[in-house]
């Protein structure tokens, strides 16, 4: 018996989005759900995305359209790839057409404003009863287009489902990992965000190599200590969406979240620089949920607190590294200190 190939649907055709509607068309039919009527007709004109990823050649059998009902109406498979802040929207849109029980993949990394709520918290109240899981790692969107080797890890509760799920993504130079660490894997993926615009601020202000190793190094201390506190698991703060995913968004020209970061360090107001980004910058508006899931929970995060004291306090970006160097450190694993 000839099993059918299942159909995937990819809701949000920003970078990633339409990234990983690409790769997913290359295993099995895939609909990108895009907002603009035209970049819909162009990736299936032209086979590329002229707003997100003008200069890349997509997966010829990927097709996209502007309508929710219609990309997710057959999906087996649903792909949620809005940003964090807009999810809830784009899913409570297409919730009414989407088939029930399906597995739901986030790809968003971020964490819900006002709520505090993770991606997959989110879809399960827009869409009970539905698996949910994420798939998150070190992942530069151009360099995988481009066919880079890179990786990932798919968390879903139940693990056979990652399993099966797995040969969507995977390829010869994409290499995707299970787990059923969700909650570890996307607080990671939320997490990293805010201290890569740390290490922008260092960049930014010409701090050096050593001071971004630092950064880097102590941010993921900060990370392990409220994703372990959250319920995650430390291999999984120290693998590819914990430790992979903040090296690469922290050192990236490509990062988003760096480069408002080191805008910051030069000197430009924080509106200027979003308003003159086509993409969002996850970490901006996730540092203040970041810092009340801390604070609830009494775990100490100081790089990711002068983050929010620069972002949503006025607090000066030069602060940030003055203050480093008036804190004496304690030890090194279990003290709280920068």
């Amino acid at each position: 018996m000839t099993l059918r190939t299942p159909t995937v649907a990819v809701l949000g055709g920003g970078t990633w989005g339409t990234t990983v509607a690409s790769l997913a068309a290359r295993a099995t039919r895939t609909v990108l759900w895009v907002r603009d009527p035209e970049i819909a007709t162009a990736i299936n004109v032209t086979h590329r995305n002229p707003r997100y990823l003008p200069d890349f050649d997509l997966t010829p059998a990927l097709r996209a359209t502007a309508e929710a009902a219609e990309a997710v109406a057959d999906a087996d498979v649903l792909i949620a790839a809005a940003p964090s802040q807009h999810l809830r929207g784009v899913l409570t849109a297409a919730a009414d057409h989407v088939r029930p029980l399906i597995p739901v993949v986030s790809i968003a990394k971020g964490i819900e404003l006002g709520t505090g709520k993770r991606m997959t918290e989110v879809i399960a109240e827009v869409l009970p009863g539905h698996p949910a899981g994420v798939l998150s790692g070190p992942n530069i969107a151009r360099e995988i287009v481009q066919g880079y080797a890179a990786a990932a890890t798919l968390a879903m509760p139940d693990h056979h489902t990652a399993q099966t799920l797995q040969g969507i993504f995977h390829t010869s130079r994409y290499r995707v990992y299970t787990s059923e660490d969700v909650l570890g894997v996307e607080i990671a993926g939320a997490l990293k965000n805010v201290f890569a615009i740390a290490v922008g601020f260092g960049d930014g202000l010409g701090a050096g190599d050593n001071t971004r190793a630092m950064v880097i190094t102590r941010s993921l201390h900060e990370m392990t200590r409220l994703g372990v506190a959250l319920g995650g698991r430390a291999e999984t703060l120290a693998g590819l969406a914990g430790m992979g995913d903040l090296i690469v968004t922290c050192i990236s020209p490509h990062s988003r979240n760096r480069h408002v970061g080191f805008e910051l360090g030069r000197g430009r107001p924080l509106a200027e620089i979003l308003a003159g980004m086509n993409q969002v910058a996850e970490g901006v508006k996730t540092t203040a949920s970041v810092m009340k899931l801390a604070a609830e929970r009494g775990i100490e995060i100081p790089i990711a607190r002068d983050v929010d004291a620069v972002l949503n306090h006025g607090q000066p970006v030069e602060e940030t590294y003055r203050g480093l160097l008036r804190v004496t450190p304690g030890h090194e694993v279990h003290g709280e200190a920068w």
